[in-house]
């Protein structure tokens, strides 16, 4: 993916990985938090790739492959959808809306080629067309939540009518204080919806037979994630932020579990997403490189328990 244009607005510092063609902030890394928290500006996420989807049999299609219903979704109404392994675990993760003629998705940066080739598998006799449209198509997040598809070679003037932009740093930090997952970072090869909270915004428990539901359905009734989404307080007093992938140990140095994505959040100090092992205490001291740090509860690590009582 090429830089965005809006790296060329003041103060503009790309970013790093994956998220280096984007600004990681312009100039005020709390300010632009600010200004979201208060429902002011947008972010440039013009690096994730966009998918579109088209034909008559489209919701239909995507109904059968995926972890949410698209049977009857109205124009305009944006929803979220997971496809699964056999076993249920996460394999593709996007977003997107449909207008009344396609499905548009956004997905990580770099994920699209892979879902596009799972899809164009699935297709058989269905009346559907899938194409990676990122090179036409950008994405900007509104502090509503609300995402807005962009035509490419119209970002910049986007940007002036939105203005201010806030940068990637800004939309992470108060994405981890919500306790929401990104896929591929916080979520591993290993991972099933129950463990991150996906149940309900990406998994409809109501709808047909889809690949990898009887593992969700036998979690979500019977049994409890073998790990637990945990937002992690980071000691404040280093300067730096550990690496996505860290172990997280307890007090003796036992791993019990892996680090996902950090922040500096203008509020709550440098915080963190992590997979943890389900049956640790929720008040158990931990260690990520080095750093203490205090567990919050995202995902109940009772989850299912009370369907058995």
């Amino acid at each position: 993916m090429t830089a965005s244009p809006l790296l060329k607005l003041s103060g503009a510092v790309a970013g790093d990985g994956i998220d280096a063609p984007v600004a990681a902030h312009y100039g005020s890394l709390y300010g632009e938090q600010r200004a979201l928290a208060a429902g002011e500006g947008f972010v440039d996420l013009s690096h994730r790739d966009v998918v579109r989807i088209s034909g008559p049999d489209r919701l239909t299609w995507l109904h059968s492959l995926t972890t949410q219903v698209f049977e009857g979704l109205e124009p305009g109404v944006w929803t979220q959808a997971l496809v699964l392994s056999p076993q249920g675990h996460v394999e593709h993760a996007f977003a997107g809306v449909d207008d009344g003629e396609a499905f548009t998705a956004h997905t990580e940066p770099g994920a699209a080629a892979a879902l596009v080739e799972f899809l164009d598998r699935m297709r058989f006799l269905m009346q559907v067309e899938v194409a990676d449209v990122t090179a036409d198509v950008a994405v900007a997040w509104r502090p509503s939540g609300k995402y807005d598809l962009v035509p490419r070679d119209q970002l910049g003037a986007y940007a002036e009518a939105a203005d201010p932009a806030a940068g990637l740093w800004a939309f992470e930090a108060l994405r981890i204080e919500r306790g929401e997952p990104r896929f591929g970072i916080d979520t591993d090869h290993r991972t099933i919806p129950n463990e991150v909270g996906w149940i309900g915004p990406a998994v409809h428990l109501d709808k047909g037979c889809y690949r990898g539901q009887e593992t969700v359905a036998r979690v979500h009734n019977l049994g409890r994630p073998p790990r637990r989404l945990t937002l992690l307080h980071l000691d404040g007093s280093e300067n730096r932020l550990p690496a996505v992938g860290a172990d997280v140990t307890d007090e003796s140095g036992k791993v019990i579990g892996r680090l996902g994505s950090s922040a500096r959040h203008h509020e709550l100090g440098p915080i963190a997403l992590a997979l943890l092992k389900r049956n640790l205490p929720t008040d158990a001291p931990l260690v990520v490189e080095g750093m203490p740090v205090a567990q919050e509860v995202v995902v109940d690590p009772e989850v299912g328990l009370h369907f058995r009582r």
